[in-house]
Parts: C-alpha cells; structure tokens; sequence
C-alpha cells in the first residue's frame, strides 16, 4: 500500500526537478500538495504538533507564492540588485 509519506516524497522530487526546471510557479504548486500529504500523514499519527508545524509552513509558503505571483517578491539575493530595485 502507498503510503501518504511517500506519495508526498515523489510530489517532493517532481518540484524539485520543476525548480531546476525554472518552473517556479509549478514547482510551488507541487510541494503545497507535498504538503497536504503530510499533513494527512501526520493527522493519522495523531501527531498534532505535527499537523500544526505542517500548516504554519504550507502558509507561509502559500503566502510567498501569491506575494510572487503578484509581482512583490525581489528576483535577485545580492544586495546592491535589491537597492536598484527600491
């Protein structure tokens, strides 16, 4: 039987390979439902701290893909591009 661990270990690898593909949006959209595995995973366990974390970070990263999609995320992590940008 397929467990929900690993269904969300091979959604994990596919947005991996989608990131190194440059699909960042796909990529995003693939570990969110990597996520949602877990987090059933982690409620059959009756591990609620589990199920907690799980969310608290499948928020932020819902937060960072929509703050993307919009356009408001800075494109670059050195420094000097960020203060062109402001």
């Amino acid at each position: 039987m397929i467990s929900y661990a690993l269904v969300g270990g091979i959604l994990l690898n596919i947005g991996a390979f989608l990131t190194f593909r440059g699909k960042i949006y796909e990529s995003v959209i693939v570990y969110l439902l990597a996520d949602v595995c877990w987090i059933i995973m982690a409620w059959e366990r009756e591990d609620f701290w589990g199920v907690v974390s799980i969310i608290l970070g499948v928020t932020f990263g819902f937060l960072a893909f929509i703050k993307m999609y919009k356009g408001e995320m800075y494109k670059s992590l050195n420094k000097e591009d960020i203060k062109d940008d402001i």
